[in-house]
């Protein structure tokens, strides 16, 4: 597969060519499932289209518990089958498809009881190892049991009456943000045509079929009439908002559910292991990263607007509470440096609604069906199953026939940046000592971009200042930056701040000191007026502002309009 990239030039070239000639599949939704369906349907050598309203990952996708897991809840609710399926989808991420963007992680379940919980525990999660060695064996170690004082040598933070021992188990943790551009360029290199910030305003119908979609591009307003013989909805939680747009009453019915996540120092925490709780509603994860932990999540209905969801004062607490009562050092709300909040595409029960809804495939986790001659839904499920979701969704899609005639081919694919990881990773001392950089950073490289470091490397070598770190955000290059803008699509500050890096909730001021060489480095590559780099400047600001001052407050009603009335932030031309 050649160097793929997405960009400016790209993404207009993209649109252009979707409606230049009809699609075999056009994908609507730019999340880790909709990128999925782009990269399988394309891998098949079909004609395929994707387009997003805002950026990649926006929504969801970039605000998960960064977790790739089999899930051990469903094992306790006997749902085997489910695990099963989770587990051979965590292996293959681990060891073939992105190696590079998801690492194994051990977690120390503390146990309070002496017999009958650690029985309990031990009968399930060794059950749980049993399903992973058969589904994708020696992905990640097996299960360790420990004593207290083994325990608290792992993790020291534990408070020593919050256990009399504990177990260690593994799962993984992704970059789920980096994850969905990976899938994006991947499939681009297949030959599919990729388009953020562009909105699907009309589903186009020929009698009762949808034949296509009328997109507008966010950027101008040029619209183009996109022809397919098969749309592919896959919005999460604005499924509903897009089945619509067909004037069809078929289709799938999605509840909001909100997860939030808070972010604290590394040294906050002395522990060598994530830790996992299990609460009164469902379980907690404390998440190390290399220079902070994640908390998360919660899980509550939410009915507010979907476009900014964000983590309140009632929702902090929750997390800190439930952290707190296994840490002997407690943490404060001070302690925070960050937060995010996501919206989980939860299928109702009852899902299917309407008469024209004509077939279906569903699992627990998600569904796929046809709410309008022409028009595929999928919804529900979770970002380590996106890749079963994908496949499911363009068989689904392809008809039986056709899918055996055209399989699925991306348990083999790696995702950009696979191949030839470990080696690099092995050299990674050499290839430090070759770029005049640190290991450190070289690292911190490799496990973004995997083997593509190789681009950024090319960008130096024509802008040797893009070597330099951001003098605000020393853990990142400038080059990554460009990087960002030609090779990942970024078009505006917000998409660099908030998801080509983490600096959104990395930073206690949200990534605002490093804003302005951000969008100095962005308006050299965009062609930004000095106009429209201060628009950007200001629209980050704002919305910085709206977040802190609806962390504040209790009410969920009240933060959502705090974050309203900072949006439409990217609604400005490229220069």
């Amino acid at each position: 597969m050649h160097k793929t990239q997405l960009s400016v030039a790209t993404r207009k070239e993209s649109l252009q060519k979707m409606a230049a000639e009809e699609l075999d599949i056009l994908v609507i939704g730019g999340g880790v499932t909709g990128a999925g369906t782009a990269l399988d349907a394309a891998s098949r050598g079909l004609r395929v289209g994707i387009v997003e309203a805002q950026d990649w990952s926006s929504g969801t996708s970039s605000r998960s518990s960064k977790l790739v897991h089999g899930g051990l809840r469903y094992l306790y609710q006997l749902n085997f089958a489910l695990v099963a399926e989770s587990l051979r989808e965590r292996g293959l991420l681990l060891t073939k498809t992105a190696p590079h963007l998801v690492k194994a992680q051990p977690f120390l379940w503390p146990l309070k009881m002496p017999v009958i919980e650690r029985a309990y525990s031990a009968v399930g999660v060794g059950l749980y190892d049993a399903i992973a060695q058969f589904a994708h064996k020696g992905s990640v170690p097996i299960q360790r049991h420990h004593t207290k004082k083994g325990s608290l040598k792992l993790a020291p933070a534990l408070s020593e009456k919050a256990l009399i021992g504990s177990l260690v188990y593994y799962d993984a943790r992704v970059d789920d943000a980096r994850l969905v551009v990976n899938l994006l360029r991947t499939a681009a290199g297949y030959g599919a045509l990729a388009a953020n910030r562009a909105q699907v305003v009309e589903l186009m119908k020929e009698g009762e079929r949808v034949v296509g979609a009328l997109v507008r591009d966010v950027e101008d307003g040029t619209e183009y009439k996109i022809r397919a013989k098969r749309v592919i909805n896959s919005t999460g939680v604005w499924t509903e908002e897009t089945q619509k747009l067909s004037g069809s009453t078929g289709g799938l019915k999605v509840l909001a559910s909100k997860g939030i996540h808070i972010v604290v120092p590394k040294d906050k925490i002395d522990s060598s292991v994530g830790l996992f709780l299990r609460t009164e509603k469902s379980v907690l994860f404390i998440i190390p990263w290399k220079r902070y932990w994640i908390i998360g999540t919660t899980d509550t209905k939410y009915h507010e607007d979907l476009r900014e969801p964000v983590a309140n004062k009632e929702d902090i607490q929750y997390l800190l509470d439930h952290a707190n009562s296994v840490l002997a050092k407690p943490l404060t709300v001070d302690d925070i440096i960050g937060t995010f909040a996501g919206l989980r595409p939860l299928l109702q029960p009852g899902t299917l609604d309407g008469d024209k809804t004509k077939s279906t495939k569903v699992s627990r986790e998600h569904t796929v069906t046809e709410a309008a001659p022409g028009l595929c839904v999928i919804a529900g499920g979770k970002l380590t199953s996106y890749r079963k979701m994908a496949e499911d969704v363009v068989d689904f899609a392809l008809g039986a026939e056709r899918a055996k005639q055209l399989p699925c081919l991306t348990t083999s694919i790696p995702l950009s940046g696979a191949t030839g990881y470990e080696e690099m990773w092995e050299d990674r001392r050499a290839i430090a000592g070759e770029n005049q950089l640190s290991v450190e950073h070289v690292e911190d490289l490799l496990d973004r971009y995997g083997s593509d470091v190789s681009y950024l490397f090319e960008l130096i070598d024509e802008e040797p200042t893009l070597r330099e770190s951001l003098k605000e955000a020393p853990e990142y290059l400038r080059a990554e930056i460009a990087f960002g803008i030609k090779y990942e699509g970024a078009l505006h500050l917000e998409d660099l701040v908030r998801r080509r890096t983490r600096l959104c909730y990395e930073r206690r001021d949200r990534g605002l000191a490093a804003a302005e060489e951000i969008a100095e480095i962005a308006a050299g590559i965009l062609g930004w007026s000095d106009e429209i780099k201060r628009e950007e400047l200001e629209n980050y600001k704002r919305y910085c502002a709206a977040e802190k001052k609806a962390e504040e407050m209790q009410d969920e009603v009240e933060a959502q309009q705090e974050m309203l009335k900072a949006d439409g932030i990217t609604e400005f031309k490229i220069g």
